[in-house]
This record gives C-alpha cells, sequence and structure tokens, in this order.
C-alpha cells in the first residue's frame, strides 16, 4: 500500500498550472470569437461555434472552486499527516 504525501510546496505547482490553464482558455476563447465572425450568422457552423464559445466560457467561471478544492484537499491531507504522526 503506497501512502501520498503533500507538502505545501505542491501548491506552487498546482498554481502555475491554473494560471497556464487560464491563459490557455483565454487565448481559445479570443480565437473561437474570431472563428465566429468567419461564420455565416444562422448556419449550422455559427450556432455551433456559439455553443462551443458558452461551453468553454464556463470553464473559467469554474476555476476559483476548483483552486479552492485543490489547496483545500492539500491542507487537509498535510494536517492529517501531521495530527496522525503526533498521536500514534
Amino acid at each position: 500500500m503506497k501512502t501520498a504525501k503533500f507538502e505545501l510546496g505542491d501548491l506552487l505547482g498546482i498554481a502555475m498550472t491554473m494560471v497556464v490553464l487560464g491563459i490557455g482558455v483565454a487565448y481559445g476563447l479570443d480565437i473561437m470569437e474570431d472563428i465566429k465572425g468567419d461564420m455565416t450568422t444562422g448556419s449550422v457552423a455559427a450556432n455551433a461555434t456559439d455553443s462551443a464559445i458558452e461551453g468553454v466560457a464556463k470553464i473559467p467561471e469554474k476555476l476559483p472552486t476548483i483552486a479552492t478544492v485543490i489547496v483545500a484537499a492539500v491542507l487537509i491531507g498535510i494536517l492529517v499527516r501531521y495530527l496522525w504522526s503526533r498521536f500514534s
């Protein structure tokens, strides 16, 4: 059985991943918006592009929640490991 260990230093990698994800989504939305301008209004392709933009735009709305859950999981892991070693 393997034991996973978390440390506060692990948060740096997670934070950088979240930053890169946010930048990638922002640029992706910009590109999708440019593509939308090339589509004929009311066509199937334009409707698909609108739906894709709406779907991708929801990702940044969820990033704070995702980051909070990750940080909480790491902190709980550190706390449990500390308490386990302290009282056992």
